[in-house]
């Protein structure tokens, strides 16, 4: 029984705890609905008003964001405000049996989305409480309209009427916006639940993130405790929660949510402590939760599931990101993520070899920039790499280079020195220009050491987004294993990355973006002995003619310190005179993208491969962007002469620039690290280290 045609009836809010109620569309009234009652209008009238004051700034924020079709750089996603303990209290909240059946709910916290963002509906595992995203609704919630699925604990819907339900919202959904993707987050039981609507609807775009799903029943360990959930007496089920808090997650890793980053350590080990010793208490709710009857009956609801999508799998469609743990005790959830990633026609797998079932409780799991890294984000069809790109966020930004690459920088520290216009070089990037159309062309060091820098600084100093050109091979499908973790790929995308197209380059020139080339691609990244600071671009200006077409301001720069940090061991030519290795290296690059197919020189025939490399006691980076060259108003586009021109001005630039910087770090009296170690010793970690006069 329904009072509206809305795919969506709202949950009415419990005690003590909050939701937003809002439609998808303006045209469409919301209700509360239950199994044998419908909620007073007025009273959820009520409720509406007051969700409309909840966190005012935040939703003037998201509205303003909505109003410019996008966010901004380095923008505050909300992620890590949230923790386990919220979970638990949520979910105590929420489950109260109220004798009515399965419901969407939308969380307070997730705001308002950015301009046409496609719908996310979050289903969640055994519990049926919805709540299993509460660390990630506020980051969600910035690009997705987010729905919970909740099925009250006393429901007894079985698995057919729940796929039927979650059936009917996606043809709803699909009916008011054809042309958009719906997303379906699975989580365990969930997963089930979204693969078997996928199978229901093959001409429906559906994306399906499921996080160790349980279509591995049939080998769980859970297997054993039927039989013995049957036999307990109800007196003893209080127990049963703490034994399956042992099997479910890693406690330590959930107690890390509610920890501050960047505390001293005393401070660090007090708050875990205290995180720790409240988490532990509330596993008896669990209980409450999860009662005997109800668990008994969500297990063979798994089972059930399991069983229908397994023999179904092979009629998916749709687009799937399988989230799989290592450390999983409930599930096999690495070897199914391999026969997953086999069996799906569409399939990509991040493994998280350290963590355990309830992978989104964990702290360090953002699933947002999950898939920002994975590149499944997109408001229609087709994934458009401009227009459906998300920038990073505050917390994106600190996890990659504060917590992961941190010692990066503090181990090179990097110089950054820039070029007026009037020529004085000066310290820090004041002498690039603040506003786009802006092409950064430079040297690439080997394996690409040189990019960290560059793009932390970038966002420090001038809040941009650096739209990296990546060689095609780096996004390719060869990449994809059954068992691959967040790699350089998925950052380099998260920060900007993509790949090196001239139609990419096109429409971000039209889109006054900051691009950074590297002319010498491949062929520079993985340079032979000899050849570091070496510049080995093209023959033909490839990159001019597009710039001077936009009016683009050109940047040449340079790098050096690459001698200073590691010893080149083995380069492609070593490699492949060694037998077994040569036959590798073909068959690597037998499906390798070429690019420059066209051209005949030595950037365009470079085959990839893995140098071997030892590391030093590091020196020192050293980067200077060149004086900008500006093509607007240069009548150089038809002219090829002119073109040629400018493209040897901006190479013999780089490479003046080098040589420039190896002959100044000379006089740097903190180009060893031992000299900056002491010197921060004495006036503290976040000083900066003098170097050379420029």
């Amino acid at each position: 029984m329904s009072l509206c045609s809305s795919p969506f009836p709202a949950l009415l809010s419990p005690p003590n705890f909050s939701f937003r109620l809002r439609p998808r569309k303006a045209q469409l009234r919301l209700a509360a609905v239950s199994g044998n009652q419908v909620r007073d209008a007025s009273r959820l009238e009520s409720v509406q008003s007051r969700m409309q004051e909840f966190a005012p700034s935040d939703v003037q924020n998201k509205d303003s964001a909505a109003g410019n079709g996008g966010l901004d750089v380095l923008y505050e996603d909300g992620f890590g405000n949230a923790s386990v303990n919220d979970y638990f209290d949520a979910a105590k909240a929420i489950s109260k049996p109220d004798g009515g059946p399965p419901r969407w709910f939308c969380p307070v916290e997730c705001g308002a989305p950015i301009k046409d963002s496609p719908l996310l509906l979050y289903l969640s595992g055994a519990d049926g409480v919805g709540m299993g995203l509460i660390l990630h609704h506020k980051s969600l919630g910035k690009v997705f309209e987010v729905r919970c699925l909740h099925t009250p604990v006393n429901d007894r819907t079985p698995f057919e009427g729940l796929v039927r339900f979650v059936d009917n919202a996606v043809k709803n959904e699909h009916v008011m916006s054809p042309n958009k993707p719906i997303y379906l987050v699975g989580e365990s039981f969930g997963g089930c639940l979204a693969l078997a609507v996928a199978v229901r609807n093959p001409n429906i775009d559906l994306v399906l993130m499921l996080v160790n799903p349980a279509t591995s029943f049939e080998k769980s360990q859970l297997q054993p405790i039927i039989p013995v959930l049957e036999a307990l007496p109800s007196n003893l089920h209080i127990t049963v929660p703490y034994l399956l808090s042992l099997i479910m997650g890693d406690p330590i890793k959930m107690a890390m949510t509610s920890v501050e980053d960047d505390l001293p350590l005393q401070q660090t080990v007090e708050q875990f402590s205290n995180s720790l010793t409240s988490l532990l208490p509330l596993l008896s709710d669990l209980s409450d939760i999860i009662p005997r009857d109800t668990l008994l009956w969500k297990l063979n609801l798994i089972k059930s599931g399991a069983a229908y999508v397994n023999s179904r799998m092979h009629a998916i469609e749709a687009e799937v990101l399988v989230l799989a743990s290592g450390k999983d005790n409930l599930l096999p959830s690495g070897d199914e993520a391999n026969r997953l990633w086999a069996s799906l026609k569409n399939c990509k797998v991040r493994y998280f070899k350290d963590s355990g079932h309830t992978l989104l409780l964990e702290d360090g799991i953002n699933l947002l920039t999950i898939l920002k890294g994975t590149t499944i984000y997109r408001h229609s069809r087709k994934r458009d790499d401009v227009k459906d790109y998300l920038p990073p966020s505050l917390s994106d930004f600190n996890k990659a280079f504060n917590k992961d690459n941190g010692w990066y920088t503090a181990a090179t520290s990097p110089v950054m020195l820039s070029t007026l216009k009037d020529g004085r070089i000066v310290r820090g990037l004041s002498g690039v220009p603040d506003k786009g159309p802006v092409l950064l062309v430079g040297n690439h060091m080997l394996v690409g050491l040189d990019l960290l820098p560059i793009y932390e600084n970038f966002f420090k100093e001038k809040k941009v987004v650096l739209r990296g050109m990546g060689h095609p091979f780096l996004f390719s499908k060869i990449n994809e294993k059954p068992r691959k973790e967040i790699s350089f790929t998925d950052a380099f995308s998260v920060f900007g990355g993509l790949p090196v197209t001239p139609l990419n380059i096109y429409r971000l020139f039209s889109m006054g973006s900051f691009i950074l080339l590297y002319p010498g691609g491949a062929r520079e990244a993985l340079h032979h002995k000899g050849e570091e600071h070496k510049v080995i671009w093209p023959n033909q200006p490839e990159f001019v003619r597009m710039a001077a077409r936009f009016g683009a301001t050109i940047v040449p720069f340079g790098v050096v310190g690459e001698d200073d940090l590691l010893e080149l061991v083995l380069d492609y030519n070593d490699m492949r005179n060694i037998p077994f290795v040569n036959d590798w290296l073909k068959n690597m690059n037998q499906d390798v993208v070429k690019l420059r197919s066209d051209a005949d020189d030595e950037v365009s025939n470079q085959q990839l491969f893995v140098p071997v490399f030892l590391p030093k006691i590091p020196g020192r980076l050293y980067y200077l962007f060149g004086k900008p060259i500006e093509t607007q108003g240069m009548d150089i586009v038809n002219d090829k002469k002119k073109v040629t021109d400018v493209y040897l001005r901006v190479k013999s630039e780089v490479e003046g620039i080098i040589s420039y910087l190896k002959r100044k770090r000379e006089e740097d009296p903190y180009r060893n690290i031992i000299q900056r170690t002491a010197y921060q010793a004495s006036l503290g970690n976040l000083a900066e280290v003098p170097t050379f006069e420029p």
